[in-house]
């Protein structure tokens, strides 16, 4: 074994913007992204990352998201819970 290898980066997902459409309803969560296999099972973080568009207001709870994500997501008029 040679270097560093983050324990957390294994269960760690990134999520682009456009894929939070694949979820029905408005409220987003870790337990509604794994339902409809947008993440793996295993995953116990997101990050929601600005790659590509939002069309429709989404309510994320539990999820972190990137500074442009962000500004899209409030743009859309959706909102953040932490």
């Amino acid at each position: 074994k040679v270097g560093f290898k983050s324990r957390i980066a294994k269960y760690s997902v990134e999520v682009r913007l456009h894929e939070l459409t694949k979820v029905e309803g408005g409220e987003i969560t870790l337990d509604s992204l794994k339902a409809v296999g947008v993440i793996p099972h295993f995953a116990k973080q997101v990050k929601i990352i600005a790659s590509g568009e939002l069309q429709s207001a989404v309510k994320l709870t539990g999820i972190k998201v990137t500074a442009g994500a962000r500004a899209a997501i409030e743009a859309a008029g959706g909102t953040i819970a932490e």
